[in-house]
């Protein structure tokens, strides 16, 4: 590119920002915006500006999702605005082609994070603007509250504001319909194509802040949550954490009306807090986030230790060991789920994504349920027919979808509890129950290797170089079925990722993150369970068969 075409393009860009600033109707975002245009008028950097600009946020995994900013490849009001407006345009016309689409209303959720509230306000101004009902929830609450209330108020679709556990930069627009399910294919592109359409921002009607619930909706979200716990014991020492977020308040209030003690709170993580201070990244999976939890926890001898992300829709947990406490993995948590609900005898299809583990299969089998596996994320996971359960590696549990079709790490810490207190009554803990399940079913180990990235490319190349140069074998296993998920299938569609099947049931799995700048790689071995070594020394050479695959994968992919 040449000097004049340097030019060119810059002054291009400035004309671009100025035009924004001009119907921006944040004071802080157009003030942060007149300062990057005058340091490039001055003969600055222009790069900051031109990532400002580079496209506009799309619709993810389920709705947008970026850094708090101002231009149109950030998250601000402008953004929030065109969104609303072009998910207004796409309800009116389902309800002109389909009448029964639901009453025209949306019910809009908002988490702690910087300008939620406000992105929420805007939201209802312009539904009412474009002739729409809209309902604001009364305070900063736990995103499956608002999954559950779109059906329990008949509504059309449903708003949450929230990033869920990205780091505090970033705020997100999750976006669902009047079933409660997340959006997907075709009705992402549509509402992405009216959201196009929209025109300059002061054309966009806006009308009143809709109507504010009360608490009575938090109420029966409460009771119904509390009514899934059965009789049995509570005797139950607990240590939980918000980390931040808004699931303090309802999980306490919950466990109280199951009758559970009290559980004690990580005091520095018990207020929502939009700046996180305490970790590095809000997400239970990561380093270091539940660390405060656990030494709460080694200090009070408590039985079990419970979190949620910060919009409280997952569930962690950590449980003493011999040699101090450790988390368990979002499969090992989602088996004892299955197990319990199984034993209950809850009827239906147990359903997993792809990237999880292989033991949900072969429970649902021996159970005679069926089951089913979807695409990463609960906008496929909770559309699965008849779901009795369902769950993702990360951390993600639907354990009552005639309510909440979404996850929820709520209704998934309570009967967490309720499982941890029945077993602790026996004399057992939780990896009592996992054992069991090892000997019944061969010990199923999971891990994952996540990469992030500063540069979107990486990931593009590192996905090349598997295509390229398909691995014949991974950490010893053999590569006995290689699948392109990018091509689809009759019982998937499409989406960007390699499956590679191993001998002894072994698995690899890389997509990149539909959330966040990342390369992720999920891996699974299967280990019988002899009667001379135990469980221990099935997991230990498990351990070992997962250190190879992730040597293996992280070559292979050059990562």
């Amino acid at each position: 590119m040449t000097s004049a075409d340097v030019s060119s393009e810059v002054s291009a860009l400035l004309e671009t920002a100025r035009a924004w600033v001009a119907e921006d109707p944040d004071d802080q975002t157009r003030a942060e915006l007149e300062a990057v245009i005058a340091d490039v008028t001055a003969g600055g950097d222009a790069t900051d500006l031109r990532d400002r600009f580079a496209g506009t946020l799309e619709f993810g995994t389920a709705g947008l999702r970026g850094a708090l900013g101002a231009g149109s490849n950030r998250m601000n009001r402008v953004v929030v605005t065109r969104a609303a407006a072009g998910l207004a345009a796409y309800l009116i016309e389902q309800r002109l082609r389909d009448p029964s689409a639901g009453r025209g209303s949306v019910v809009i959720g908002y988490d702690a994070r910087h300008n939620s509230d406000v992105f929420a306000r805007d939201t209802a101004e312009v539904m009412t603007g474009a002739g729409l009902t809209a309902y604001l929830l009364p305070r900063p609450l736990p995103t499956p509250l608002l999954a559950y209330a779109i059906r329990e108020l008949g509504c059309a679709a449903g708003v949450m504001v929230t990033a869920s556990h990205n780091p505090p930069q970033d705020n997100g627009y999750k976006v669902y319909l009047g079933d409660g399910s997340q959006i997907v294919p075709p009705a992402d592109a549509e509402i992405a194509a009216r959201i196009t359409a929209v025109g300059p921002l002061a054309g966009v009607p806006r009308g009143s802040a809709g109507t504010l619930l009360d608490e009575e909706i938090v109420d029966r979200y409460l009771d119904t949550v509390a009514g899934l716990a059965e009789d049995g014991p509570r005797d139950l020492s607990i240590v939980y954490t918000p980390l931040h977020g808004v699931g303090g308040t309802t999980v306490q209030r919950v466990l109280e009306a199951a009758g559970f003690s009290e559980p004690a709170v990580v005091e520095q993580q018990e207020q929502p807090d939009a700046d996180f201070p305490t970790v590095a990244f809000p997400n239970p999976e990561e380093p270091g986030a539940m660390d405060l939890a656990m030494a709460l926890a080694q200090a009070r001898g408590a039985d079990l230790v419970v979190a949620n992300d910060p919009d409280a829709d997952r569930c962690a947990a950590a449980v003493p060991g011999l040699h101090g406490w450790r988390m368990l993995r979002g499969d090992e948590v989602g088996a004892l789920l299955a197990h319990a609900l199984l034993s209950r005898g809850k009827q239906g299809t147990y359903a997993t994504s792809i990237v999880s583990s292989s033991l949900l299969q072969k429970l649902a089998v021996a159970a005679g349920q069926p089951y089913a596996e979807t695409l990463t994320g609960f906008k496929w996971i909770g559309r699965v027919e008849g779901l009795a359960f369902g769950y993702e590696e990360a951390l993600g549990y639907c354990v009552d979808p005639e309510h909440v079709k979404d996850k929820d790490g709520v209704s998934a810490l309570l009967l967490l509890c309720e499982l941890a207190a029945a077993a602790k009554a026996e004399g057992r803990g939780l990896v009592d129950l996992l054992d069991d399940l090892a000997r019944r079913h061969g010990l199923h180990a999971t891990d994952q290797l996540s990469v992030r990235v500063a540069d979107l490319g990486e990931i593009a190349a590192a996905m090349g170089r598997l295509r390229a140069t398909p691995p014949t074998e991974l950490g010893g296993l053999a590569v006995e079925q290689a699948d392109d998920l990018s091509a689809g299938s009759a019982d998937l569609p499409p989406t960007e990722g390699l499956r590679y099947r191993l001998a002894d049931g072994a698995r690899v799995v890389v997509r990149p993150s539909g959330t966040e700048p990342k390369l992720k790689c999920y891996l699974e071995v299967v280990v019988p369970v002899d009667a001379d070594g135990g469980v221990d020394a099935a997991r230990i050479a498990a351990a070992g068969r997962l250190d190879a695959l992730r040597d293996a994968i992280k070559a292979a992919a050059g990562i």
